[in-house]
């Protein structure tokens, strides 16, 4: 019994592999800023770009993946769910946020947050769809994957941006600072806490009250997501980050110490408790 314990038990590298990638990406980003400076080379650019949106980002994924007890969740998965939903969600959010743009013109924004929030959904839906998940943990780091994606390449582009208007190094760095920080508090959670609904349908005694669940978990979203959009007011901010975060970790450590299903004869899952 004690060595079933002792082999469930993530070792401490592994729970503490987020704070590497953590490390290596504010090193990186700091090494490339120098040598870019000191060059005057804007072909480095695109690197600091990609280092300093990707950082914060992909530490929070690799906390959620590793940092605990397996999350039942395959690599290809999650890389699908990083590349594909950062690609198409940014895309297909574009589109429609121009179209209602030009239909609505100022009013359009606070169609942003049940746009965006919908683009983030599509790859993993597909997903779902195609795999048919038997263990509802996965969900949160799909979730998460998928909001990681967004979130990095909506920074990189934000943080081209800055460059154009400002043409100042500082505005990019301080771009991607407050994005990259902010993005757990953000697309991450908002993405991952929806996901994580979807992931428990397929397994559900109730499916109806499953699709309830999503549907509140993405009602969620969109409220958080358009007070951060059009608030001005920093308690609304603070707010927004607290509630955000607060589920994000609920969620994560659910999913690291909670039930699994896993299947027994005749197809039938059974549930595991972690103890």
């Amino acid at each position: 019994m004690q060595k079933q314990l002792a082999a469930g038990r993530p070792s401490l590298a592994r729970r503490l592999s987020w704070v590497g990638v953590l490390a290596a990406g504010v090193i990186a980003y700091v090494v490339v800023l120098d040598v870019m400076v000191s060059t005057r080379n804007l072909n480095f650019f695109p690197s600091l770009l990609l280092i300093g949106s990707i950082t914060v980002p992909l530490a929070v994924l690799t906390f959620a993946d590793l940092g605990g007890r397996d999350v039942p969740v395959r690599g290809w998965l999650v890389a699908t769910a990083a590349i594909g939903g950062g690609v198409v969600g940014t895309v297909a959010a574009g589109l429609w946020e121009y179209r209602s743009m030009v239909q609505l013109g100022p009013l359009s924004i606070l169609l942003v947050g049940v746009i965006e929030e919908a683009a983030k959904l599509i790859v993993p839906l597909v997903l779902l769809v195609l795999t048919r998940p038997r263990d509802p943990r996965g969900g949160i780091v799909v979730g998460i994957a998928a909001g990681t994606g967004f979130a990095v390449l909506e920074t990189m582009g934000y943080g081209f941006q800055a460059l154009l208007s400002a043409g100042s190094v500082d505005a990019v760095g301080q771009t991607l600072l407050l994005r990259g920080l902010l993005s757990p508090a953000g697309h991450l959670a908002w993405t991952a806490f929806v996901v994580a609904a979807l992931w428990r349908v397929p397994t559900a005694r109730r499916r109806g009250r499953a699709f309830a669940g999503v549907v509140g978990a993405y009602a969620l979203a969109v409220v958080l997501h358009t007070l951060w959009d059009v608030s001005q007011r920093l308690s609304v901010h603070v707010v927004v980050v607290l509630v955000s975060l607060a589920l994000l970790l609920v969620l994560t450590h659910r999913a690291h110490t909670g039930r699994s299903l896993q299947p027994v004869e005749g197809g039938r899952p059974v549930e595991a408790v972690h103890r």
